[in-house]
């Protein structure tokens, strides 16, 4: 194969590769909208059912425990699935760069895809071609770290409601309940981090 062929055979390679990765990405930002909104409309279906049962006290405690218990491993299951497609959208989102960075060089002096060669390598470059600033904090902005702050809510409650079980009052149960919820939110985060960092090695 002369240098021409080869030439051509590796931008159809490129532009196909380029298009199986677009195509990629939309699939995962289609999934986690997806089990986002089914998360939280069972959530609200669940508060609605909630209103419907409160004025009844006989029936609160069991719909509450049927329910509490089935949306925190419902919201878990959704949060570690929406890591991992943030994890796979940037790594696609990164291997894009360094097919439109190859097309930068290919033209030599001109701009066109000079955002792909951003200097500090490959995850800084993904971060300015979705117009976002590289940091941690971006992490809180996520569809994961919003379920993950759902998730915490729902398991403060639920040390909230055990504690008032065993026979404290609402002051004091409110008191167990919100450290739960913070260190739930917190060791999410932590997990959302610790992705994070994996997707520049």
């Amino acid at each position: 194969m002369d240098d021409d062929a080869r030439e051509q055979a590796l931008l159809t390679a490129l532009t196909t590769e380029h298009f199986v990765l677009q195509t990629g990405r939309s699939a995962t930002v289609a999934e986690s909208v997806g089990r986002t909104t089914v998360f939280l409309s069972l959530l609200s279906a669940a508060l609605i059912g909630l209103g419907f049962v409160s004025g009844n006290g006989s029936l609160l405690r069991p719909y509450l425990g049927a329910v509490l218990p089935t949306l925190v491993v419902t919201g878990l299951l959704t949060f570690g699935r929406l890591v991992q497609n943030m994890v796979e959208n940037s790594l696609d989102l990164q291997r894009m760069q360094r097919i439109r960075a190859w097309y930068h060089r290919r033209l030599g002096d001109q701009d066109f895809f000079a955002d792909a060669e951003t200097p500090g390598g490959a995850m800084r470059s993904a971060w300015t071609a979705v117009g976002a600033r590289p940091g941690r904090w971006q992490l809180l902005l996520t569809a994961a770290a919003l379920v993950g702050a759902v998730n915490a809510l729902l398991l403060g409650l639920g040390a909230a409601l055990l504690a008032g079980l065993a026979g404290l009052s609402t002051g004091p149960a409110v008191l167990v309940g919100v450290p739960v919820a913070l260190v739930a939110f917190a060791a999410q985060l932590a997990y959302i981090n610790r992705a994070s960092i994996s997707m520049t090695h």
